[in-house]
Order: structure tokens, then sequence, then C-alpha cells
């Protein structure tokens, strides 16, 4: 299986949260993991403001932080360029999605393109969800 990850699933290989020991086991048996190059400040900044908001304590992210520098080059980074962001925000304004899920969204799509092969993306977001399941990705979890 090849999935693309958005932040709402990688932050919980990092973080202790509902549904992530599933995302654990399900990310460490797919064939190759990838996710759009701008997921890693989005990641840095959810645990900073887990840190700021009293979920997280700061040695807790710092070592989130640490762990993710460990496997970020083991994955696929799509990167992002205008013609990507312009479907973003197309699918931004069809489907009301927040901008960072419409380009999570806009990156698995041209990943799934690229390479040929389907794509399973990885959300916890319910409209990001919903969208890809329109747009014809198999999405993760299934409900």
């Amino acid at each position: 299986m090849i999935v693309y990850a958005d932040t709402s699933a990688l932050v919980k290989l990092f973080v202790t949260e509902e549904g992530a020991e599933e995302t654990r086991e399900m990310l460490s048996g797919a064939q190759i993991v990838g996710t759009g190059v701008l997921t890693w400040a989005e990641l840095v900044a959810a645990l900073a403001r887990g840190v700021r908001r009293g979920y997280l304590g700061e040695g807790e992210a710092e070592e989130a932080v640490r762990s993710l520098g460990e496997v970020w080059d083991s994955w696929v980074r799509v990167r992002v360029d205008e013609g990507m962001v312009r479907r973003a925000g197309d699918m931004a304004w069809e489907y009301g999605l927040r901008g960072y899920d419409a380009v999570h969204l806009a990156a698995a799509l041209v990943w799934q393109e690229g390479i040929g092969y389907p794509v399973v993306l990885a959300t916890f977001d319910r409209e990001l969800w919903a969208a890809a399941k329109y747009e014809g990705l198999e999405v993760w979890p299934k409900t």
C-alpha cells in the first residue's frame, strides 16, 4: 500500500492520542509513505500549539520534533508548485477545505497521477477525508 499521510495522521506517530496506535500500525505496514513538503511546518506548528495549550510538555514536543527529523528523509516529500497550489485553491473552493488541507489533497492526487499507482490518503480531518473520497482516492481510516 502506498500512503499519503496528512498532518492529522502523522502527528499520531509522535504523540499519544486517539487513533495513534492504529495509525502507527498502518503506516509501518505501508510500502511507501509520502506527504507534502509543507507538512514539516504544519506538524511542528501543531506540536508547538500542543505545548501552548498544555496538551504536551515542552520536552515531549522537542523530542517529537527530533523524531520527525529522524524519519523525514524516509518519506517521499511531494513538492508544491504553482499548478498544485491553483488546483488546491479550486478544491478548497469546491469542497470548503482549509488551505493546507486542500494542498494535501492536491499533493496526494498529483503524486498518484505521477506514479501511476493508487494512493491511500490517511487523514483524520473529516472534510478532507470526504473530499478525497469524492476525488477517487482511497481513504484511511475507513470510517
